[in-house]
């Protein structure tokens, strides 16, 4: 990963107007923000450069507004949840750019903190259009992003303004590119991925980029079936995506070509119907009853997993290995991520995970606090597993 420039880099910037590119784009239900872990990611930024005397000028986006701007996305509904974080006064502005901008700005006095209206009421702003992005720049003198979230999206207040201010990676930002860089960048050997989630479809590129530098490729959760089913293995009424029996040959071609171990489920746990305590049984991978459907990988493929896990220095984590969301079928998934948990709280492992689910089954199972990171990022994440270049962060190293 080419080198950028962190806080570290900025020196004497008392007075200085600095925008930071935030993600406050928070759950909310009925009008009241319902999870603040977003907020609090960004918050040793924003109290560092306050601190330093800096006029902090958050950017962010919330949701996806069609037609300009809407009331119920204005972030004028999260300031004083950003407030309340942050434990300091949070005053907004009704634009983002022009004279409600302007002024605002001119307002502030060093260390105060301001954040401007959704910059996604503007079309500019998804366009990546110059003028616009010339718009916002116009009140700032440094460009901070601390949006790894955004990263995957080549907009103006993600990667237009840092071709225009001097650009800096904030504290969340650079803790979630060390921790990459340290999951597949350039990590200790070996590296085991566990790839879970329910379809092939949606995860062929991270799969086709991961048996080319992993040393073992755990999958599981429904994708799993797909690959039984490739291999031969009757998977009877288990969600499988047949269509995709050749992709998953040539996935597995990649990876003996690449010295890459697939390791696939050797039991599961099945069941007749898909809810939460359903009648459920242990079978062989191979005696897969006809009516039956797997909901889980069964206990000897887990202790298959936490043998992989025991062998790496470096585990890299996106899916459940089964259907967390109902029990008992979260057993294998609490299981692996406890293992993983106890061997990184050792010192003896490296573990980074990140993406939709994977954040809610780290969590319902106790287990996200002791990974080595664990990422919100959600698509920016996948895209970066995916091996795609993510313009956010290509801007800030100079590609």
């Amino acid at each position: 990963m080419a080198a950028f420039k962190t806080l570290d880099d900025l020196n004497g910037i008392a007075g200085k107007r600095v925008l930071v590119r935030v993600d406050l784009n928070v759950p909310v239900k009925d009008g009241k923000v319902t999870d603040t872990t977003r907020i609090e990611r960004v918050a040793p930024t924003i109290l560092e450069l306050s601190k330093k005397g800096a006029k902090v000028i958050l950017l962010a986006h919330f949701g996806r507004p069609k037609e300009g701007p809407s009331p119920d996305l204005s972030l004028s509904l999260i300031a004083p949840d950003v407030s309340k974080v942050l434990g300091r006064p949070v005053a907004t502005a009704s634009d983002s750019i022009g004279e409600a901008a302007a002024s605002a700005v001119a307002g502030m006095t060093d260390g105060d903190i301001l954040l401007l209206e959704n910059t996604r009421f503007h079309k500019g702003e998804e366009k990546n259009d110059a003028e616009f992005t010339k718009a916002l720049a116009a009140n700032g003198d440094i460009y901070v992003n601390d949006a790894f979230s955004a990263a995957h999206r080549a907009h103006a207040s993600t990667e237009g303004l840092a071709h225009l201010l001097p650009a800096y990676a904030g504290r969340t930002m650079q803790q979630e590119l060390e921790a990459l860089e340290k999951g597949l960048g350039n990590p200790v050997r070996p590296v085991v991925a566990i790839v879970g989630g329910a379809k092939v479809s949606t995860k062929i590129d991270l799969l086709m980029n991961l048996v080319k530098k992993v040393d073992a490729l755990v999958i599981g959760g429904g994708m799993a079936n797909t690959f039984l089913a490739a291999r031969g293995t009757n998977v009877g009424k288990s969600l499988c995506e047949h269509d995709l029996g050749e992709t998953a040959k040539q996935i597995m071609i990649e990876a003996a070509t690449a010295g890459c171990a697939i390791i696939l489920p050797e039991d599961g746990v099945v069941a007749r119907e898909f809810k939460a305590g359903a009648a459920n049984e242990t079978v062989d991978i191979n005696a897969i009853p006809e009516d039956a459907m797997v909901l889980d990988v069964g206990p000897k493929s887990v202790d298959v997993v936490k043998a992989w896990i025991e062998r790496a220095q470096t585990l890299v984590w996106n899916g459940p290995l089964g259907a967390f969301e109902i029990e008992p079928f979260d057993k294998a998934t609490v299981a692996a991520a406890k293992y993983a948990a106890e061997r990184t709280k050792a010192g003896k492992l490296t573990s980074v995970a990140g993406g939709g689910d994977t954040v809610s089954a780290l969590n319902h199972a106790g287990a996200a606090d002791d990974f080595s990171y664990v990422s919100t990022a959600g698509g920016a994440f996948l895209e970066w597993m995916e091996g795609k270049v993510l313009p956010g962060i290509a801007v800030l190293s100079g590609k």
